[in-house]
């Protein structure tokens, strides 16, 4: 039983692993609703972050910031952050970054934490870097209220 399932199993990734290559040999991207978009930047073109330590616009209330440099390597996993290398309150001024908020020191129930708080603990589930390229669809978005220019 065991054995057949792990033939299964080596069948069915090498059957993707091909599937994926067939993919990548196409041209053009298509999006999650099987349209064809025509992508204006090929991705190794779209490294063009903001100015290092650049305060980004916020677009709506309670945004997260966004990140003005590049990620690229960076590990956030159980037993390391990266991010918190430059960002925690230990480093932040000896790397002139900005300091992780106080809100990432908080339980669920808003009781004050000695360290960051294990929702929070992984940066890029709510921060992500910004590049400037162009969009690869229209975008009609305009920010809110007091954030609008």
């Amino acid at each position: 039983m065991k054995k057949s399932l792990l033939i299964s199993t080596v069948v069915l990734a090498s059957g993707l692993f091909a599937a994926s290559g067939l993919y990548a040999e196409q041209e053009g991207v298509m999006s999650l609703r099987s349209q064809s978009l025509d992508v204006q930047d090929p991705p190794e073109k779209m490294k063009n972050f903001p100015k290092e330590n650049l305060n980004l616009p916020l677009s709506y209330v309670q945004q997260p910031p966004l990140i003005p440099h590049h990620i690229r390597g960076y590990k956030v996993e159980k037993k390391n952050n990266k991010c918190l290398t430059c960002h925690s309150f230990k480093n932040y001024k000896r790397y002139g970054a900005t300091k992780i908020s106080v809100t990432h020191f908080t339980d669920r129930e808003g009781k004050a934490l000695s360290d960051v708080s294990p929702r929070r603990y992984f940066c890029l589930q709510c921060h992500v870097p910004q590049v400037q390229a162009k969009p690869l669809i229209e975008n009609t978005f305009k920010p809110t209220g007091a954030l609008s220019e």
